[in-house]
């Protein structure tokens, strides 16, 4: 399968009053074409960064790449000049925010909006944007597209409007499309029908996604493989059966079982205790080790070795190390 996207060692830091704050901290990914990868992860672990990046999005100052490539296709993002990502952002590489209220404009109506950046991207006609747009209004569900185009998005609800923002992340065609929390804002229902949404276009274009989220439920309906993140580092990827079914790092293991399911009615949640470690001084080994139930002496004073256990699941633990199972096995 052809490789779109390949993320080696990303260093992301934020310089503030405090210090310098480590967000991202050598995270190595990759995407291949029609494919969606979800990274996830809780709040602050560093995967809104590593999308933003991607799109060269971190306000400079403070924020700033230190180290690492981002390939898409064969241009590394992190070289290019501000003027020449322009032409790439919003064209190749799109990407929906997590409120859709703050991503539309409210003097402007949905039409001005959905056709701007066709005109600008693709150099057409007003009447060829139009129809285009309502086209793309027809693919995400909005009813009356033709009359809706002459809206502003107070006249939407919150899973219309989310629509919409869908529509425009996708309008030029792009190759890869980031959603980051996309139906964070969303009630239950509405969430459900932009994940078919998600199927029903990727199905249709071909387009490869990266999901950005926190809700396992939304990982386990739309991904092909999941990335776990904890504390600026990607700490295990596999597919998604491999990840649900047979979870090898600790905090992946602590997540699901912090999950309601249906078939443990009554049972308590076990959170996970304790909290992330601070990132202006990021522990020298596993940056879960305070908080895991599992952790040894070389936890603490040694980053883990990454593991690949198969052709697509990979994890950084120290239990995966051959001296550590003979030490659980006696």
């Amino acid at each position: 399968m052809e490789k779109i996207l390949d993320i080696k060692d990303l260093h992301v830091s934020f310089t503030t009053y405090g210090g310098e704050v480590q967000a991202v901290r050598g995270v190595n990914l990759d995407l291949h074409k029609g494919e969606t990868l979800a990274i996830v992860g809780e709040s602050g672990c560093g995967k809104s960064v590593t999308a933003s990046s991607i799109m060269k999005l971190i306000p400079s100052p403070p924020g700033k790449i230190t180290k690492g490539s981002i390939h898409f296709k064969d241009q590394d993002l992190t070289k290019m000049s501000n003027k020449d990502i322009r032409k790439i952002r919003g064209v190749d590489i799109s990407m929906i925010f997590q409120d859709p209220m703050t991503a539309l404009n409210p003097t402007l109506t949905v039409g001005d909006q959905l056709t701007e950046g066709l005109k600008q991207h693709k150099k057409i006609s007003s009447h060829d944007a139009n129809e285009q747009a309502i086209e793309m209004l027809n693919l995400v569900g909005i009813p009356n597209p033709k009359e809706r185009m002459k809206q502003h998005p107070h006249q939407f609800s919150g899973g219309m409007r989310q629509r919409i923002v869908i529509a425009m992340a996708l309008i030029c065609e792009p190759e890869l499309l980031i959603a980051d929390e996309p139906t964070t804002a969303l009630d239950v229902t509405i969430q459900a029908q932009i994940l078919q949404l998600f199927n029903k276009i990727q199905e249709q274009t071909g387009v490869s996604i990266i999901l950005i989220t926190h809700d396992l439920g939304v990982v386990a309906k739309i991904a092909d493989r999941i990335a776990v993140m904890y504390a600026g580092k990607v700490i295990e990827v596999g597919t998604r059966r491999e990840i649900f079914y047979n979870p090898q790092h600790p905090y992946t293991q602590g997540l699901l079982n912090s999950v309601p399911r249906l078939d443990q009615r009554g049972d308590q949640l076990i959170p996970i205790n304790g909290t992330p470690p601070d990132l202006f001084s990021p522990p020298k080994g596993c940056p879960f080790t305070a908080r895991c139930p599992k952790a040894m002496e070389v936890c603490e004073n040694v980053y883990p070795v990454h593991t690949k256990l198969s052709d697509t699941q990979e994890v950084d633990c120290w239990l995966q190390d051959e001296r550590a199972k003979k030490y659980i096995a006696t």
